[in-house]
């Protein structure tokens, strides 16, 4: 099974929130600021998988260091990413039980808590079809193609 963006697992399934769905949507925003990918468009064309897949792989491969954003690619950050990318593995537990509290995150990222618990899988693991990851086609004369949307803020 497969959901995008920043539903717990608890949530998207069975319509049960908690501050542990929280907890969940965080640790995605987390791996996205690490990775500099967002969660709902990034897919690994040659493993066919989603952003959180594609950090679970690379940390039973001991290779997370590969996950962090190319703008932020500092040998002294590489602890740092590390860190963070196990934090977020952590708060995408699958189980709402297994993930920590919104504090304890912070203490985490704060390095407040040196030692951090060990990772279980993450929720929603499956890979997309390629029908899933292909953008839906647009009429040109009702919609931007554009992603973004800049605006300039200027005094009077």
């Amino acid at each position: 099974m497969y959901c995008s963006g920043y539903m717990a697992p608890e949530y998207a399934l069975e319509g049960r929130f908690s501050e542990k769905s929280d907890v969940y949507s965080f640790g995605v925003l987390l791996l996205e600021i690490v990775s500099g990918k967002k969660n709902t468009k990034f897919y690994d064309d040659e493993q066919g998988q989603n952003l959180i897949a594609y950090a679970w792989k690379l940390w039973n491969e001991e290779n997370v260091v590969k996950l962090m954003d190319r703008v932020i690619c500092d040998p002294k950050m590489k602890a740092e990413v590390i860190r963070y990318a196990h934090v977020g593995l952590l708060c995408v537990q699958e189980m709402a039980k297994s993930r920590p509290n919104i504090s304890t995150v912070l203490s985490m990222l704060s390095s407040e808590i040196v030692e951090l618990p060990l990772l279980t899988q993450p929720a929603f693991l499956a890979s997309r079809s390629a029908s899933e990851t292909e953008p839906p086609k647009r009429s040109a004369s009702k919609c931007s193609v554009n992603g973004v949307t800049l605006t300039n803020v200027e005094g009077r």
